[in-house]
C-alpha cells in the first residue's frame, strides 16, 4: 500500500467538541432553571445527536411535544459557539503536520451537518487545510453507506486502495469497510462505556492519536 490520503471523522476523532457541546446543553439547562451537567457525563452521548443530549438532560423522547423547541434552542446555542473550548485530541496536530511533511493528504468525512462543520473548520486551526469536508449534504447515503468516502477519494483525487479512514464509531468502520477501505478505529473517542473499537472489525485499533503515525508510517 502506497500512503496518499487519510481520511478523519470529525467529532470524537480529530477534535474534540464535547466541551462546546456540553457547554451549549448547560446553558440550555440553565435557561430551563435545571442544574448543570458534568462534561464527562454528556460526551458519553454526544455522539448520539441532539436527542440523546436533550434526553440525558430533560428526560425527553423525539417525538415529545417540547422536545423540537428544545432542539431549536440547544442547536442556536451550539451554532453561537462552535470552538472556544473545542480541542485536538492528544496526538492529532502533530500527525497532521506529519502528514504534510511526507506529502500526505488529509480530509473529513462526518456526519456533522454542514451548518456547524464548515464553520467550525474554516475557524480552526489546523497545521495544513483539508483537501476535502464531506457532509450529510454533499451525498445521498450518510455513514455507515460507503458514498460518504467514495466522494472523498473524488475530491482528493486519491484511490481507495491508498487512503485510509479514521473512526470513532463503529459506523464510521462500517462506513470504511463497505467502500473497501482500510481502518483504524480510534478508542479514545465517545464511545459508551459497554462498547470498545475493538468490537467493530477494523483493519487496526489504536488506544491514542499518538499510536496513529507508526501505523502509518509502516504503509508509506
Amino acid at each position: 500500500m502506497t500512503l496518499k490520503t487519510v481520511f478523519f471523522d470529525l467529532d470524537g476523532t480529530l477534535l474534540d467538541t464535547s466541551p462546546n457541546l456540553s457547554h451549549a446543553l448547560n446553558r440550555l439547562l440553565k435557561l430551563r432553571n435545571n442544574p448543570p451537567l458534568p462534561e464527562s457525563e454528556i460526551r458519553k452521548v454526544v455522539s448520539d445527536g441532539a436527542y440523546a443530549m436533550l434526553k440525558l438532560g430533560f428526560g425527553v423522547e423525539q417525538g415529545d411535544p417540547e422536545t423540537a423547541g428544545l432542539r431549536k434552542t440547544l442547536l442556536d446555542f451550539y451554532l453561537d459557539d462552535l470552538s472556544s473550548r473545542t480541542v485536538f485530541f492528544p496526538g492529532i496536530e502533530e500527525l497532521i503536520s506529519r502528514l504534510a511533511e511526507n506529502n500526505i493528504g488529509w480530509g473529513i468525512v462526518t456526519n456533522k451537518p454542514e451548518v456547524y462543520t464548515a464553520p467550525l473548520i474554516e475557524g480552526f486551526r489546523f497545521p495544513s487545510r483539508p483537501l476535502c469536508v464531506i457532509c450529510p449534504e454533499h451525498v445521498t447515503h450518510r455513514k455507515p453507506h460507503a458514498e460518504p468516502l467514495l466522494l472523498a477519494c473524488q475530491q482528493a483525487d486519491c484511490s481507495i486502495e491508498s487512503a485510509v479512514y479514521i473512526g470513532d464509531h463503529v459506523r464510521d468502520i462500517e462506513c470504511g469497510i463497505n467502500a473497501k477501505m482500510k481502518t483504524i478505529a480510534v478508542n479514545y473517542g465517545y464511545i459508551a462505556a459497554d462498547d470498545s473499537a475493538h468490537n467493530w472489525g477494523a483493519d487496526y485499533v489504536v488506544e491514542t492519536g499518538d499510536e496513529i503515525w507508526p501505523l502509518l508510517a509502516e504503509n508509506i
